[in-house]
Parts: C-alpha cells; structure tokens; sequence
C-alpha cells in the first residue's frame, strides 16, 4: 500500500534554489567563516525577496527534496557497513541545532528531526510536514539548517567538501537529459 506521504506524490520543487543556498553556506564554513558573508546574505535575500510567495514555497519544496535525496544517499551508504542512518543522522543533528538557540527555536528541533527521520524512511519531507499544517516563519532557519547539516555529514563522510552538493547537481543533470 502506497502511503500518501510517498514521494511521487510530493512536488519536488526548486531544487536548484535550494541547493545555491546550501552551497553558499558551506563554503562560508570552508572558507573557516563562521559568521554569515554580509555581501552573500544580501544576495540570497534578494533572490528570496525577488521570488515571491509562489517561488518562496518552490524553494521549500526544493530543501525538502533536498533532505530527502541527502537521507536516501546517507540511507545506503551506512547500510553498506550495516549502520542505521537515522541511528547515526538524528541524534548528531538535535546536538547540533540545539547548540544554535539564536538561530534555531527549540520547538522547531523535533520538527527538523521528525523530517530527518521521514526522509530517512522514504517519505516525502514536504507531504509529512503538510500534515502537521503550514510551515511557519519559525521554521525556514531551522530547514535551512538541516539540509545544510545533512550535505555537511555527507561532505565529511566522503571527505570531499563538494560531493553532496556534486551528487545533487549531477542528478539534476541526468534528469535534464532524459
């Protein structure tokens, strides 16, 4: 039986968009910068300003198909050597959104990790989310968190600071040629 939460049924949203931020959020913290390039924050609120509420809610879909994609690679690759992703994912994750109180609200920690562990199930990020209601503003920081932290484990696991962000960029172009 087909769960209504399946990804096929999820919009994928603007995957590209999302991943831009993403990438420009880890190569501040490559480049050893801890606090936020005031030139690059100026840019991605432009281009959140520029896109409106409709492209606004095609880059949130994009981040959750973003997490997803993440989870499904962390997925196989700690089946490989017989570890649970979630087991090794989640409880990193809640550490780590937890040390970010100016950030991340609190109340927005279970909702990431309850993503995470959607994702990490095969289910759509964005389709689990909806039933719990819409996303609120509260929430976009801490999303935007979590596809960064999971693209940063990935990154380390392969000890390549570009291969999450490769990975997703060669599967957008496979895609665009079939």
């Amino acid at each position: 039986m087909s769960s209504p939460c399946d990804p096929l049924h999820a919009p994928v949203g603007d995957v590209g968009a999302a991943l831009m931020m993403v990438d420009s959020r880890l190569k501040s913290i490559q480049g050893d910068r801890i606090d936020t390039d005031p030139e690059q924050q100026e840019l991605t609120d432009r281009f959140v300003a520029s896109v409106g509420p409709e492209g606004a809610a095609a880059v949130l879909d994009g981040a959750c198909t973003l997490i997803l994609l993440f989870m499904e690679w962390l997925r196989v690759a700690y089946a490989e050597h017989e570890m649970d992703a979630i087991e090794r994912v989640v409880p990193n994750l809640v550490a780590t959104l937890r040390r970010m109180p100016m950030s991340i609200r609190p109340e927005a920690i279970p909702t990431m990790a309850g993503l995470v562990v959607a994702a990490g199930t095969g289910l759509s990020p964005s389709l689990w989310r909806a039933q719990y209601g819409s996303w609120t503003e509260d929430e976009m920081t801490p999303l935007e968190a979590t596809a960064f932290l999971l693209a940063a484990h990935i990154n380390h696991l392969t000890d390549d600071p570009d291969f999450a962000t490769r990975m997703v960029a060669d599967t957008l172009s496979a895609s665009d040629r079939d």
